[in-house]
């Protein structure tokens, strides 16, 4: 019976689905106006072991992602800068909607590239919001015509006021007054919460019967979701930032267009990854990307495997040091794996039945992690059948088993290994350690055990 934390009713509830064995899965995806940092990544990774997991236990998943290319406001007040607007900016192109879709495919082709790093298993639709304008002004249509929408000078608002369980995501109605200067009062709302629908740009936008400009960036995973998951579905992903506004809004104005029906059944979100006790975010400036973690060299599966160590309700703090452990600790997966052999045996029920429990309360992949350590340190299991055994748990885990191959060693590596067991019996210790050395440098290492000397890939 798997178990999920639902943001919604705030506990651990039994999953089911609204129509077994199909599972509808909506993730947002990201805001294409520059790269995704690592901080950004883990909402990708913890709803691709979501998923991995769902598949695991026999579910079939429709997974759909929204990339958002129009209508993301840098405040949440639907006040400053377009996100896309300030992308475009940046890089000194016109504001043209030609030039901003061009700039959305670079860099969602980028962020395609760190999904595909990290083993992210793709949607099975990924899908611009520019592409669903229509989809998204007849929602706002909707809205108008049950009393939701009203209009000001700068764009087409919901009423919040008219949902009376508006917040219920995370525990019922708080004026944005409350959250210090999070939300700036526009005197023309008729309540400090009200958001944007469409947003008008007299310079930029798109034509609409409400006048030229941008829909909300709320309104277009409503739209999305609805189009290709229906009015009601499983499962709703996103970051915990989400929460309080962008998700509460899409919940308000789903429900009010369609009278109430509850539009997501689980809400799943993920805690940040901070930098220095800070979180980690492009507006600070304190940040990194996928790229900066291969640029020293280390393999970015690494971090995929850091981020697994830890529940995906835990906010990590990265640093340096952690992802050199992380990759030390992968680095030795990879050697013990090798060292199992070329065969692959059966599946052992006793542990594949643990590592489903363990992902079947609320996904506590550090306790999957740890039951992989547990079943090579077995000496009662083969081999072969621990390897068959790694395998199935990877196919959750996603760290990329089934690509390391048998260890090839090279006729010169095996003459140096021979070399330096001679000056180990010899004593030659300096010797020994200069061929070593040697080792290294062709991509091996040498271990001294009970056994004898022992060579495996560095």
């Amino acid at each position: 019976m798997m178990q999920l934390f639902n943001s919604l009713s705030r506990k651990k509830e039994e999953f089911k689905p609204i129509n077994p064995p199909n599972v509808g899965l909506y993730t947002c995806g990201p805001t294409v106006y520059n790269y995704a940092h690592i901080g950004n990544l883990r909402a990708y990774v913890f709803a691709d072991i979501l998923k991995r997991t769902l598949a695991y236990s026999g579910y079939k998943i429709n997974h759909i992602m929204n990339i958002t290319d129009v209508g993301h406001l840098t405040s949440d007040a639907d006040s400053g800068e377009d996100k896309m607007t300030k992308g475009l900016l940046r890089e000194g192109k016109t504001l043209t909607l030609k030039n901003m879709r061009e700039l959305a495919e670079f860099y969602t082709e980028k962020f395609k590239e760190d999904m595909h790093i990290l083993n992210i298993e793709m949607p099975d639709g990924i899908y611009f919001a520019s592409d669903y304008i229509k989809e998204d002004i007849e929602l706002i249509k909707k809205l108008e015509e049950k009393g939701y929408a009203y209009k000001i000078s700068n764009g087409i608002y919901f009423n919040t006021s008219k949902m009376l369980d508006y917040g219920v995501l995370w525990g019922g109605k708080r004026k944005w007054s409350e959250e210090g200067t999070r939300i700036i009062e526009n005197s023309e709302k008729k309540n400090l919460e009200d958001f944007v629908l469409w947003k008008f740009d007299n310079n930029i936008g798109f034509e609409s019967p409400f006048g030229q400009g941008f829909p909300g960036w709320h309104i277009e995973c409503s739209a999305m979701s609805m189009k290709f998951l229906g009015e009601q579905f499983d499962v709703h992903t996103g970051g915990i930032d989400h929460i309080s506004i962008h998700h509460t809004n899409e919940i308000a104005q789903s429900e009010c267009a369609t009278n109430k029906k509850p539009f997501v059944k689980f809400w799943l979100h993920n805690e940040f990854v901070d930098m220095g006790d800070k979180k980690m975010a492009k507006s600070e400036k304190n940040f990194l990307k996928l790229s900066d973690i291969k640029e020293k060299g280390i393999n970015p599966l690494a971090y995929r495997l850091w981020l697994l160590m830890a529940s995906y309700h835990t906010k990590m703090n990265f640093s340096w040091e952690a992802l050199d452990g992380a990759e030390n600790a992968l680095k030795k997966l990879y050697r013990e794996y090798e060292d199992l052999g070329d065969e692959v045996g059966q599946t052992n029920k006793t542990y594949t039945e643990k590592f489903k429990e363990y992902l079947d309360d609320d996904l506590d992949t550090p306790k999957a992690l740890a039951l992989v350590w547990e079943l090579l340190k077995d000496k009662s299991l083969s081999g072969t059948d621990k390897k068959a055994t790694l395998l199935d748990f990877d196919k959750v885990l996603g760290l990329r088993l089934n690509k390391i191959k048998p260890l090839k060693i090279s006729e010169e590596v095996i003459a140096l290994e021979k070399e330096r067991k001679i000056a180990r019996e010899q004593k030659d210790f300096a010797k020994s350690d200069e061929l070593r050395k040697k080792i290294n440098a062709l991509g091996f290492e040498v271990k001294d055990t009970s056994e004898g000397q022992k060579i495996s890939r560095l």
